[in-house]
């Protein structure tokens, strides 16, 4: 069996949440492509990375820097972090890179102001959007919705779980793994129409977080022990 780990791309991968996950997956030995709207955007997240790493001595296997269109047609694996105005219009433009491809949508459809408030678009949820722009050639799984950029972020473990959708269950399978790898616990919840109840826990968890001015996240009880 081959040690080889597929290489991510992180599309709108310049943000907090962005280069959260870049940080965790590097970190775990997954060579990283950050993707933006232009390269030398995406090389200064890149270089800020990497100055983090080096700073604390976390080695990576490769961390590279990439416009959105060339980070999505190298990577074997792509992550979408771009804010819910731009994500039709950012998977339309990549619908060629994507195909054959599993795509990790970490996108909630918040409309401000009112980012407190459950507010899913007529297709049930933005993953599904997501599946309807890019056809049943790309596996598209839900993910991350309910972490906190703040703590992808820190170095340390992560007391949240992630829930994860999607309709194609080897996809769901290996985007658990992803999440292990980044230091949480997830949870395959099914198909990707369910990728609603994460993305709705999202305005929730601003609510609880403005009320204690947390970052809060969920934790899934009651499991059998040693689950």
């Amino acid at each position: 069996m081959s040690d080889v780990k597929p290489t991510i791309a992180i599309l709108g991968g310049t943000g907090a949440l962005g280069t959260g996950l870049a940080r965790r997956w590097a970190q775990a030995g997954y060579p990283i492509i950050i993707g933006s709207r232009t390269a030398d955007k995406a090389q200064v997240a890149v270089d800020e990375l990497q100055a983090i790493m080096q700073e604390r001595s976390i080695e990576a296997v490769s961390v590279i820097a990439a416009d959105n269109k060339a980070a999505a047609a190298q990577a074997d694996i792509v992550a979408l972090t771009v804010p819910y105005a731009h994500h039709a219009s950012t998977l339309e433009a990549l619908k060629t890179e994507l195909n054959g491809k599993i795509l990790i949508d970490v996108t909630v459809p918040l409309r401000p102001p009112k980012v407190g408030t459950v507010q899913l678009p007529e297709a049930g949820s933005a993953a599904q959007e997501a599946q309807a722009i890019l056809g049943e050639d790309v596996k598209v799984v839900s993910a991350f919705q309910n972490v906190a950029a703040h703590h992808l972020q820190e170095g340390h473990g992560i007391a949240c779980d992630v829930l994860v959708a999607g309709n194609n269950k080897e996809a769901r399978a290996q985007v658990v793994t992803l999440v292990e790898a980044a230091g949480m616990k997830g949870f395959s919840i099914g198909p990707i129409a369910n990728s609603a109840a994460a993305e709705a826990l999202t305005s929730i968890l601003i609510q609880i977080n403005r009320q204690f001015k947390c970052h809060a996240g969920i934790k899934i009880t009651g499991l059998p022990e040693g689950k």
